[in-house]
This record gives structure tokens, C-alpha cells and sequence, in this order.
């Protein structure tokens, strides 16, 4: 009792929910020397063959956790300096690292990408420098350090972009714009909004690939496991016209929760290495852009749950505001300044709002049961996932189990077993940890 007045109850005991691992078999390329590859593509394009000696060259570096990156680079690295070139490496991210030179290095860094491991020096500035405008007047600009370079080398992953769908999304053409205008350029585009984004992305690209020295581009479409499914090397004359092909390869290859209807899915972690959202909007079903629906074909999760924020993320908690349910243990890692750059940057504010936040895990799950109450427990259809990148396990309910039997790409990996919660309410994930 508070006042004279009954506290109404908000929870639903969970205890006689039962779930299984359960392990998507999936079956798709790989590429296994990924070293020898990046020299073959290399050597397609001609960019090395363009290199003499003593020529200073950039080599771009994305904020994604992409788990071939530092291999890629190394051996880029590698490539450069065979032929006599000085390479360097520069942030090529916008405004993520707080939108600052400092946080950008310290993002790369938490990636393995420093100058021990890359065996070359890494050059973080946000100064920029207008290299031209698109034929409707916008300027472009470019990294002030890779412009006085003789050359440029991008690479980046393909993949479907997290706001809109378009031929181009998240890739080389996405990279030239956003990553290497850095914060200026990321400002000046996503004024526009999303639409504006699928718009001018190909635009400004177009102008970047005409006056910046840009060598080649290697584009990495990943397979389900992050391994490298497939490693293109392209001229800069190619980029454009070659990106939508890979991209359509990238959607087929990507992990999914391979279940369409949920009541209660629980995110362990989010963050800034995951994905750009910090939860892949696609693989979530959900990208809450105001007036924008979402994707039919993904999953349509009720009541959604996440209880951490990636150490890597250094409190970037962007995409918290995607879940309904959280813990007041990721609220109080957030540092606010790194999501409001990127939220303002973005305009998706929604993103950035905090949902329901519980002191403990069990409560913060127990508050999506009491949402889903008119469902018995035992009948729930609830799924975990350690994090949107990492999809290989899953645990699902029993009420699920009878669908999985039914998928050949789908096996149980586990006995039944309780959530698992500790006497503390904190939840102890049994998934493989990656």
C-alpha cells in the first residue's frame, strides 16, 4: 500500500518457461585465405600497380565489428608496402566515436585496429576539405589527410543498410559519403532524412569517385558466421554500378531469427560494434522511423527486451530506444554526448528514447511477460539472442520447438532448462559467446 492506494502488479512470473539452444545449420561460402585474396582483388583492380614508391596511401577504416577487418587491412597494409608505398590508416566513420578524432581512434582501437596491430601509423582527424558539389549544389567533402594522399583504398562490408531501402545501402558508396566526409558530410546528408539518404548517397558518391584519388575499393559480403562469403575488388569506375548486385548477395547470405511470430525476444547486448543501430533494425523487424512501416517479411517481435550495452560501445547505447523493456544497469552506461551525436546526426530520434527500465534483468523480462499476459507462459513464444550480429544460437521456447523439427536448417543443441536467472535476478546467458 503507498498512500492509501494498491500498487497494481506489472510482472509475470516466468518460471515455468522452458527453452532450448537451438543452432541454425547454415550452409553458405567461405573464403579461407582471406590474406591471399585480398592481393589477388588488389592486383584485379590495378591499384598496385599504380603505386611508387614512397607514395603516401589511406586505407579507410569503418566502426563496425566486421571480424575479418583487421586481417583485410593487415594485408592491404602489407600490399602497399610491398610495392614501396608509405600506408596509413584514417577513421572513416562519420560521427560515431562521439564525433570526435580521439573517440574515432579509441573506436578502432577497441576493434584491434591501432598501430601495433595494423603495423602502420593510424591518422584520426574530423577536418575535411570540399572536393566538389553534387550538379543540385551540395558540397562534398572528404578527410583533409586522405585528399592529400596519393591514393585511397576503401573497403567496407555490404550490407543492408538499418533506415531505408535502396540499390545502395550500407557499403563502398555509403563510406565515401558518410564515412570519409566525416561528421560534416554525415550532417549535411541525413538532413535530408531518409529518403534523402537513398537519394544522395549515389549522388555524392558519384562525385567523390570523380575527384578524390581513389584506387580501388574492396567490397566484403560476409556469410552468416562473419567469415567472408566473398571478397571483390573493384576500380573506383566500377563501385557504383557493382554495389547493387552485391548488396542483393549480402541480404541472402545475412543472419536472421529464423521465426516470423514472437511474443517476447530478449537482446542481451547492443552496441555500436553490432550494428550501426546497435540492434540490426532488420533483424529486430524494427526500425521505428516515424511514418515509415516496418519490414513485412521480418520478424514482428511484441515485446522486446535488451539488458546490455556492449563494453566495445564505450556507452553508445544508440538503438536502446528500439526495445520496450531495459535495465537500469545499460541506462547508467550511457554516454549521453556519443548517442546524441549520432541520434542529431541521424535525425531518428526515436532511437535514442529510453524504454521501461528495470533494476534487474528478471524484472525487465518479467515486465514483457506481464505485457504478453493474456498468453499462459508455458504457451509463450519467446526467443534470446546474445546480439544481433551473432545468430548461429538461439534460445527458444518450448511452444517454438515443434517449428523447429519442422526446419531442416534448424537443430536443438540442449536439453530443456529454466531462464536463466540467478538468485540476483541477473541473466546468465548459456549461448556461445562470441
Amino acid at each position: 500500500m503507498t498512500g492509501g492506494e494498491t500498487i497494481i502488479a506489472s510482472s509475470q512470473d516466468l518460471s515455468d518457461v522452458r527453452v532450448a539452444m537451438v543452432r541454425q545449420l547454415w550452409r553458405q561460402p567461405s573464403i579461407d585465405d582471406v590474406p591471399g585474396e585480398v592481393l589477388r582483388q588488389l592486383e584485379r583492380t590495378g591499384a598496385l600497380a599504380r603505386i611508387n614508391p614512397g607514395d603516401e596511401i589511406a586505407i579507410t577504416a569503418g566502426s563496425r565489428g566486421i571480424a575479418t577487418m583487421p586481417v583485410v587491412l593487415c594485408a592491404i597494409v602489407d600490399a602497399v608496402r610491398s610495392r614501396g608505398g608509405r600506408p596509413f590508416i584514417f577513421p572513416a566513420m562519420g560521427s560515431h566515436g562521439g564525433g570526435t578524432a580521439e573517440g574515432q581512434r579509441a573506436l578502432l582501437a577497441e576493434l584491434g585496429i591501432d598501430e601495433t596491430t595494423m603495423g602502420a601509423p593510424i591518422k584520426s582527424e574530423m577536418t575535411v576539405v570540399q572536393i566538389g558539389e553534387t550538379p543540385a549544389g551540395l558540397p562534398v567533402f572528404l578527410d583533409a589527410q586522405a585528399a592529400q594522399a596519393k591514393g585511397i583504398i576503401m573497403v567496407n562490408r555490404i550490407k543492408k543498410h538499418t533506415s531505408f531501402d535502396a540499390d545502395r545501402e550500407s557499403g563502398l558508396c555509403k563510406m565515401a559519403v558518410i564515412g570519409m566526409g566525416k561528421h560534416r558530410q554525415a550532417v549535411t546528408v541525413h538532413r535530408y532524412g531518409n529518403a534523402g539518404l537513398a537519394r544522395l548517397i549515389p549522388e555524392v558518391a558519384a562525385v567523390v569517385f570523380a575527384q578524390a584519388p581513389i584506387l580501388a575499393g574492396l567490397a566484403l559480403v560476409e556469410n552468416a558466421r562473419g567469415g567472408l562469403a566473398r571478397l571483390e575488388g573493384l576500380r573506383r569506375e566500377e563501385i557504383l554500378d557493382a554495389e547493387p548486385a552485391l548488396l542483393r548477395q549480402a541480404r541472402e547470405l545475412s543472419p536472421k531469427i529464423p521465426f516470423h511470430q514472437i511474443d517476447i525476444g530478449i537482446v542481451e547486448q547492443l552496441g555500436k560494434n553490432i550494428s550501426g543501430t546497435g540492434m540490426d533494425c532488420y533483424v529486430i523487424g524494427r526500425k521505428r522511423v516515424i511514418g515509415e512501416p516496418e519490414w513485412p517479411e521480418a520478424p514482428d517481435i511484441h515485446s522486446l527486451v535488451v539488458l546490455r550495452v556492449t563494453a566495445a560501445s564505450k556507452g553508445n547505447a544508440l538503438g536502446v530506444g528500439l526495445a520496450d523493456f531495459t535495465t537500469r544497469e545499460l541506462v547508467d552506461a550511457i554516454d549521453w554526448p556519443a548517442v546524441r551525436a549520432n541520434v542529431l546526426a541521424s535525425g531518428n530520434m526515436e532511437r535514442g528514447k529510453i524504454p521501461f527500465a528495470y533494476d534487474t534483468d528478471r524484472e525487465a523480462v518479467e515486465a514483457a511477460g506481464f505485457r504478453e499476459r493474456l498468453i499462459p507462459p508455458r504457451d509463450l513464444r519467446l526467443i534470446a539472442v546474445q546480439d544481433t550480429l551473432h545468430l548461429e544460437y538461439l534460445l527458444v521456447s518450448e511452444s517454438m520447438l515443434t517449428e523447429v523439427a519442422n526446419n531442416p536448417d534448424l537443430e536443438v543443441v540442449s536439453d530443456l532448462m529454466a531462464l536463466p536467472f540467478d538468485q540476483q535476478g541477473r541473466w546468465h546467458s548459456p549461448l556461445p559467446q562470441r
